[in-house]
């Protein structure tokens, strides 16, 4: 037990020259999130492996701060000199119980570099980490891991106290001169066309990929002649873009069209984040030119062959509403049931209407609540307000929706609407409709209330009509409803879970 004491309290006087718990972490801030870029890997993390735990001085795609020793990689990763590489963790005996695999945040595949101080000892590891398997990083990136973990380390020695300060001040200026000049070299071997700037934005360096790409004279486009590269029509936008960025220090990124050697304007990715010193102060801008055209042309046709069905899908829904009418004309007996039915499905083709791809000019305007539930319900509502749009009122929140819920909610809202207006509050010139909406927890609250109709008389069993709403509220969406007859009108109260409402608002 002495000796673990021992052990433990050499490792806590060995972390500490390095004033870890003084904070200040922004210039490892920058080189985790550019170690996620370079690996393309959704998880980076700078480790310091104490004696019962591992924190990260720095992280990307993470929001634990430390884990225990017991189960960390980065504990073994630091034992050696060369990368640390796992393809698939659950695969592995070493780790296939371990609680991150098993567990939150599900690690498959893992890379760390060693972290190695002055004295040779292993302090932690600067890693990638993916939730997918993968056979091994490509030489670039592991060249490319293994030089940033070394400056991670210079930023760590530079933490260090020195006697001689005289000493400490040459062995800085060798350590920017070295990592100016790694920098450099890997910045040469990346695949993007890579840039940096002075901090007031003026350019002083680009990557050879960006002299092969555009073929102009090294140092031609220094200063603020690179927006000369851009297609016209684009340069504004890219000079106000980067103009906000130079002032409030957000990163920056932006698609435009850069001039290829040969002359063709090609659409790219333009990103492009700040370093900062360890007072918050930005030092530079490093900044990525990515070639995105055929991505872009893909993206367009995709667009264009999906407008181009759903257009086909809306006249489906006209077909089909016509041969309907066309049956209910030849046989009388049927027109109420036909009438109901093509009722519904024109209520559908609207609904799809409302969340189908668009075009330019199709596209709804500012205004018309593209993307949120009262758009839809003014498109239902419209056949039942007669030019007052008092009858309907709507009340609270706007919640997002999108394909997936416009559909059932559109028959919900289209059965509602009829049978008021049938049997309720719109069957009768004062009655009014009032639509409250508001989250509760983790779900959105609809209140449907009828004001000013004839007395409501509860349901002795359900019909199509009210099993069409259940189908609707519980199976597809996943809520429920309760329904509550007052002498004044039908309330009817539903519960959604805000993910069914929306894709994007169950991850917001």
């Amino acid at each position: 037990m002495a000796d673990g004491r021992g052990l433990a309290t050499d490792r806590a006087a060995l972390l500490a020259l390095y004033d870890l718990d003084a904070g200040g972490f922004r210039t490892l801030d920058d080189i985790t999130a550019f170690a996620a870029t370079l690996c393309d890997a959704p998880i980076a993390l700078i480790s310091i492996v104490e004696d019962v735990r591992q924190r990260f001085l720095a992280r990307v795609g993470l929001d634990a701060e430390e884990t225990p020793r017991d189960v960390s990689f980065c504990a073994l990763a630091m034992l050696g000199e060369a990368l640390f590489v796992v393809p698939d963790a659950t695969c592995d005996p070493r780790f296939a119980d371990n609680a991150l695999v098993t567990g939150s945040p599900h690690i498959r595949f893992y890379a760390g570099a060693p972290l190695i101080g002055g004295d040779g000892e292993p302090l932690g590891a600067l890693c990638v980490i993916d939730t997918a398997p993968r056979a091994d990083l490509t030489p670039l990136q592991r060249q490319g891991l293994t030089l940033l973990a070394r400056q991670v380390m210079m930023e760590l020695e530079g933490r260090r106290r020195d006697r001689d300060m005289i000493v400490q001040q040459r062995l800085d200026a060798a350590a920017v001169a070295d990592s100016d000049r790694m920098f450099r070299t890997l910045a040469d071997t990346m695949p993007q066309m890579v840039w940096s700037t002075l901090p007031d934005g003026y350019h002083d360096y680009y990557n050879a990929r960006w002299y092969e790409y555009t073929g102009v004279p090294v140092g031609s486009t220094d200063g603020e002649a690179w927006n000369g590269m851009f297609h016209p029509d684009d340069r504004a936008l890219a000079w106000e873009k980067w103009r906000k960025s130079l002032a409030t220090g957000e990163p920056y990124e932006i698609e435009y069209r850069l001039r290829h050697h040969s002359g063709q304007y090609r659409w790219t990715l333009g990103r492009a984040l700040p370093i900062r010193d360890a007072r918050g102060q930005i030092m530079r801008w490093i900044g990525t030119c990515t070639d995105i055209h055929e991505q872009k042309l893909m993206m367009e046709e995709r667009e264009m062959i999906a407008h181009e069905l759903s257009h086909r899908i809306k006249n489906i829904f006209s077909v089909i509403a016509g041969l309907i009418g066309l049956s209910a004309r030849q046989n009388p007996a049927i027109r109420d049931v036909a009438d109901d039915l093509r009722d519904r499905i024109l209520a559908l083709g609207r609904a799809h209407d409302f969340v189908r791809p668009h075009s330019t000019d199709s596209a709804p305007r500012i205004g018309q609540g593209q993307g949120r539930l009262w758009g839809i319900l003014d498109q239902i509502f419209a056949p039942y307000r007669n030019g007052d749009g008092s009858r309907i009122l709507f009340l609270g929140d706007d919640p997002l929706i999108d394909d997936r819920s416009a559909t059932p909610l559109a028959l919900l809202f289209h059965e509602l609407a009829t049978n008021a207006a049938k049997y309720g509050a719109l069957s009768v010139a004062n009655g009014r409709v009032y639509l409250h909406v508001s989250r509760e927890g983790d779900d959105v609250r609809l209140d449907w209330r009828e004001e000013g109709g004839p007395a409501t008389v509860p349901a002795t069993a359900d019909g199509f009509g009210s099993r069409l709403m259940t189908l609707s509220v519980e199976r597809q969406l996943g809520g429920r409803l309760q329904r509550d007859w007052r002498a004044e009108g039908l309330c009817l109260s539903l519960w959604i879970p805000s993910r069914s409402m929306s894709r994007a608002a169950g991850t917001a």
